[in-house]
């Protein structure tokens, strides 16, 4: 790919799946208020707020692709962001054990002014975790920076999770299948 990427996103896993796919990115950084309306299904709050955070480089940035995403988790009809202390992440992490939850992630790539966007769902079969599984988790490891409070790639991922139905790399951060036919569909345009 000849196109220049931004990667407008500090997620250690995204700039990683990138690395991974050997495409060359910079990363460029901007506060978003990331609300939304209350009334949306969890694929149109991924993608609401993955075109939000595009839109505040949509005024400086013509002939890159800025690369923007964002990942929720839903169980029983509630959103899981990202937990606000180590309580509200074993909280998040005890409503998750044994149950199967959706991942969904939101992808806008930003380029030339148009906003191309999609998202991609992952269902998430976790076992009953023990309270001690939990506390240990969230002690040893950093849960505050990711949905639902887990990283499937950590320890939790590799003895909590049962299955998966969909993509691996969803559930990471960022839907590297779709992402790619994406980036060569809108980069192959004139």
């Amino acid at each position: 790919m000849n196109h220049k990427i931004i990667l407008a996103s500090k997620s250690p896993r995204r700039q990683e799946l990138l690395r991974l796919m050997d495409v060359d990115f910079r990363i460029v950084l901007k506060d978003v208020d990331e609300s939304y309306p209350d009334d949306l299904s969890p694929e149109e709050i991924a993608v609401y707020i993955a075109r939000k955070k595009a839109e505040a480089y949509d005024e400086t940035i013509d002939d890159e692709v800025v690369l923007t995403a964002d990942t929720i988790v839903a169980v029983d009809g509630q959103i899981l962001g990202k937990p606000e202390d180590k309580e509200h992440a074993k909280q998040m992490l005890r409503t998750l054990s044994g149950k199967v939850h959706r991942v969904v992630t939101g992808v806008c790539l930003l380029y030339k002014h148009r906003y191309n966007l999609f998202h991609d769902v992952s269902e998430v079969f976790f076992r009953k975790l023990t309270d001690a599984e939990i506390d240990f988790y969230v002690e040893k490891y950093a849960p505050l920076d990711k949905a639902g409070a887990y990283g499937i790639q950590e320890w939790i991922g590799l003895v909590g999770i049962e299955r998966i139905d969909g993509s691996y790399t969803n559930v990471v951060g960022l839907p590297t299948e779709k992402l790619y036919q994406q980036l060569i569909r809108i980069t192959s345009q004139k």
